[in-house]
């Protein structure tokens, strides 16, 4: 998918939601695991079972839906079939949808080229979430996919990221002995750098809803690329602020909420439940998009 066509289905539903497929098998309703068990699937068929729902009820209102991969390793190979069956489900019937593997991946050379292959080629997802800390031997490999994205971690949402992604860095001298930048924030050079191995077409950064200021601030560095946001709901950012600080001309945002909408309720009303919340969240980004239009 390229950037005016995700930016074309933002605009066809009024809405920049993602969806995160955090799909916790304790957390999957009874009603759920009583028909897996009803039809002698092994347990980790209620993982599919319970996405396909999740993906009926939720797609009208979302743009991408996000597939946390630890949810499904954590089962071994039956996880990653299940895992699988949900992406082949999402393209055969949900062709427009944007799909993101939340792997975290940052390993590099040929290790990172299998990663691409798996997720890409074997699994054929849109786009990958990567950590940069290996620098672009971890990155580049993924890129050599044409037409899909690279999702490089920039400043995230948990607390502990400060650990090292604020840290402040000394300024940075080129082979020619000039100096490239001031002091900087570590996640302004990691985007920094990222721009300079892609760009808007196949590069995003993730930044979290929870740091609203330093959103802004991001996007002024970078105006044009899309950023993926997670943190709104449970772990207490919200719409308001991330439209405001980080919208762009082209939507620009990915907003991604997990389990606040697909954990919404644990009855047999999950699905509907989890539309309603989709929904909720969807008419929180419209106004957002409508005044964008007006301009």
């Amino acid at each position: 998918m390229t950037y005016d066509q995700l930016y074309s289905e933002i605009q066809k539903k009024g809405s920049f939601l993602c969806v995160g497929l955090d799909t916790d098998i304790e957390k999957i309703p009874s009603c759920v695991k009583e028909e897996v068990k009803k039809q002698g699937l092994c347990e980790s068929a209620a993982l599919f079972m319970f996405n396909k729902k999740i993906i009926d009820a939720t797609v009208q209102y979302a743009v991408a839906f996000k597939l946390n991969t630890a949810f499904y390793e954590a089962l071994g190979s039956e996880g990653f079939a299940q895992m699988e069956e949900t992406v082949k489900y999402i393209r055969a019937n949900y062709p427009n949808i944007f799909i993101i593997v939340d792997a975290k991946r940052g390993d590099i050379g040929n290790t990172a080229r299998q990663y691409a292959k798996a997720f890409f080629k074997r699994m054929d997802c849109d786009a990958v979430t990567v950590s940069p800390y290996m620098g672009g031997d971890a990155v580049l490999p993924f890129l050599e996919y044409e037409g899909k994205w690279v999702i490089v971690l920039a400043l995230t949402s948990n607390v502990t990221a400060e650990d090292f992604e604020t840290l402040e860095t000394s300024p940075h001298y080129t082979p020619m002995g000039e100096e490239e930048d001031v002091v900087t924030p570590l996640y302004e050079r990691v985007i920094r750098q990222a721009e300079k191995w892609g760009n808007k077409e196949r590069i995003m950064f993730v930044v979290g809803a929870t740091r609203p200021g330093q959103l802004n601030r991001i996007r002024l560095l970078s105006p044009e690329s899309f950023f993926l946001v997670p943190g709104v709901g449970v772990q207490g950012g919200n719409v308001e602020d991330v439209a405001t600080a980080g919208m762009n001309s082209k939507c620009g945002l990915l907003v991604n909420s997990s389990r606040g909408i697909i954990f919404a309720d644990s009855s047999e009303k999950f699905a509907e439940a989890a539309a309603a919340e989709a929904a909720k969240m969807a008419l929180q980004m419209k106004p957002f998009l409508n005044k964008q239009i007006t301009i």
